[in-house]
């Protein structure tokens, strides 16, 4: 439904838009208070939180620790968004765009920041050779869906996730507007894993890795129950791909960092004092219930 009474101005103007982000957003970037950033003993120092973007990252690192990669170790801080913290001046310093995650790498001799989910995920993959073919084909088909989500990923979250769950009143329009664009990004990867094993091809990628925290997240009934409301069930090859990636203990261990159970990771160890487990763990939840 539309709303009769709003007639949008010459000139906009901010103004108080209500909701749960009502004291995030504003239409400036850059630091709001000095705080600095904590420091932990690895090479990699993660800020970030158990949203879809920052799981992404946290994964990645536990799938290289599971594979056998020790130079991998990282320290991972929660940044609280709704306390503002990535306001601060150390993380904007980190990254200008105010969002999380965002990445130190102090594994050579001079330290250097890399921000955006998906350019985390690539630094990553090529500093270690893991989940990315070097050249070629390959190379290229893996980046495409890599890209493919970063893309797809602000009409999920910021438009059918923020119309359906967060905005203050509900509108007919966005909702069915996203909830469109949304069930066809999910077209768009099921299509593609009839046709092969993950995104990227018959391998395990860091396409997958990014992908699974947004389209696991909605399968597993985010933003109230959307996998309902979506329909997702007929999304056969999309369910397949999700319950698989959703057993490996690199993704659990990865989905538990820096949640209210798990709030700062720096070392295997911190898991032993993760309480209930099976929050994090689709498969038992199912199991379970």
């Amino acid at each position: 439904m539309a709303d009769p009474t709003y007639t949008p101005p010459q000139v906009w103007q901010p103004a108080e838009s209500g909701g749960k982000f009502a004291g995030v957003n504003r239409p400036t970037a850059g630091a709001r208070h000095d705080a600095q950033l904590p420091v932990g003993d690895h090479p990699f120092q993660l800020y970030s939180l158990a949203t879809p973007n920052g799981q992404k990252v946290t994964i990645m690192f536990e799938e290289l620790l599971e594979a056998g990669h020790p130079l991998a170790e990282y320290d991972a801080w929660m940044i609280k968004i709704f306390d503002g913290d990535q306001f601060g001046s150390g993380f904007t310093a980190l990254n200008p765009n105010g969002k999380i995650p965002a990445l130190l790498d102090r594994s050579g001799a001079t330290p250097f920041r890399v921000f955006e989910s998906g350019a985390i995920l690539q630094h990553l993959a090529d500093k270690f050779d893991f989940l990315l073919p070097k050249t070629g084909a390959a190379r290229a088909e893996v980046l495409s869906w890599l890209n493919w989500q970063m893309g797809t990923a602000p009409f999920i979250g910021g438009g059918f996730g923020h119309f359906y769950q967060y905005a203050p009143e509900k509108y007919e329009y966005p909702i069915n507007r996203y909830a469109m664009e949304t069930k066809r990004i999910f077209s768009v990867a099921d299509n593609r894993l009839a046709e092969s094993h993950y995104l990227g091809g018959e391998a395990y990628s860091i396409a997958d890795v990014a992908a699974y925290p947004w389209l696991g997240a909605l399968v597993h009934g985010a933003y109230s129950g959307s996998d309902r409301f979506l329909s997702l069930d007929e999304y056969d090859h999309v369910q397949r791909w999700v319950r698989e990636l959703d057993a490996r203990p690199g993704v659990i261990r990865g989905r538990m960092v820096n949640t209210e159970a798990m709030p700062e990771r720096h070392s295997a160890a911190d898991f032993d004092a993760v309480e209930d487990r099976t929050l994090f763990d689709p498969i038992r939840k199912r199991a379970d219930a």
